[in-house]
C-alpha cells in the first residue's frame, strides 16, 4: 500500500511531529467495531466499514450521531443511550489496548533525535487513561497531549481545532503548520490535518476503502514502512527495532 510521496523536495523542511492515537498508534479501533456489531445484531444489522470510516476520528457524540442515523436504528436507540451502553463495554476492554507496530519505535527515534511531538487524539480523559495505562513509558515522551475534551477543541475533526491547538502548545509558540507532520489512520483526521495547512501521513486500516487515501501526502501500510528522510528528517539509527 506504500504510496510514496510526491515532491519531497519542494516542502518546508519538518520540525515537528503530532500523532493521533487511536488505531495509529494504539490498537483500539477493533473494541469500538466489536462493541458497535454486538449492538447492532439485536437489530437484525450488521456493521460495515463504509459506517465506520464515517465515525472515524471524530468526537464521541458526533460519532454516535452517524452511527445510529446511518444504521436506521435512531427510533429505537438515542446517540446518547448508544453512548451510555457501549461506555459499559469499553470500559473493560480499553486496559488491553496493544501499541501498533512500529508505534515505540517512532516515537523513542523522534525522542532521540530531539525532534518535538505530541498527540492530538478525539478520545476524552477518562478513555484516555484506561487506553494508555500499560504503556506509561512511551506517552510520557509525548512533549503535550492535547485530547478531545480539551476547552480549546470546540469542534471534532474534520475541523483542524484540535490540530491547531496542538500546533500552539509547543515551546517557543506556534508552529508554522508547513512545517508539521501529522499521522492519522482516519480519513476525518486525514482532513483535519489538511484543514489545519498541515502535511499528514496515513497509515489506514487495510479494510478502509482506498478512495480515502486521496487526500493524505503519504500512504504506508505500517508505521515501520516510515522513512524519516522522505520528509527531511534524520535516518532511523537502525532498519528495524
Amino acid at each position: 500500500m506504500a504510496n510514496p510521496s510526491v515532491g519531497v523536495s519542494d516542502r518546508l523542511p519538518i520540525t515537528h511531529v503530532i500523532f493521533d492515537m487511536d488505531g495509529l498508534l494504539l490498537d483500539t479501533e477493533k473494541f469500538y467495531t466489536e462493541v458497535q456489531e454486538i449492538i447492532l445484531a439485536r437489530y437484525n444489522k450488521t456493521f460495515d466499514w463504509s459506517l465506520k470510516a464515517k465515525m472515524m476520528g471524530k468526537k464521541a457524540i458526533e460519532a454516535a450521531r452517524v452511527f445510529v442515523e446511518e444504521s436506521g436504528i435512531g427510533d429505537s436507540l438515542t446517540a446518547e443511550d448508544f453512548l451510555i451502553e457501549r461506555e459499559a463495554m469499553l470500559q473493560n476492554l480499553f486496559p488491553t489496548s496493544e501499541l501498533m507496530p512500529g508505534a515505540s519505535r517512532l516515537i523513542k527515534y523522534l525522542h532521540a533525535k530531539g525532534i518535538p511531538f505530541c498527540l492530538a487524539t478525539g478520545t476524552h480523559k477518562r478513555h484516555f487513561e484506561l487506553k494508555t495505562q500499560r504503556h506509561g513509558e512511551v506517552f510520557s515522551l509525548m512533549h503535550h497531549i492535547v485530547l478531545g475534551d480539551d476547552p480549546e477543541v470546540k469542534q471534532g475533526k474534520p475541523s483542524p481545532d484540535i490540530f491547531l491547538a496542538a500546533a500552539k502548545r509547543f515551546e517557543g509558540g506556534s508552529v508554522d503548520p508547513h512545517k508539521v507532520l501529522v499521522f492519522e489512520d482516519a480519513p476525518s483526521g486525514v482532513q483535519a490535518a489538511k484543514n489545519a495547512r498541515m502535511s499528514v501521513v496515513m497509515v489506514p486500516d487495510p479494510r478502509l476503502d482506498s478512495s480515502y487515501h486521496d487526500k493524505a501526502d503519504q500512504v504506508l501500510s505500517s508505521l515501520l514502512d516510515f522513512n524519516p528522510e522522505d520528509w527531511g528528517l534524520p535516518p532511523f539509527e537502525n532498519p528495524v527495532d
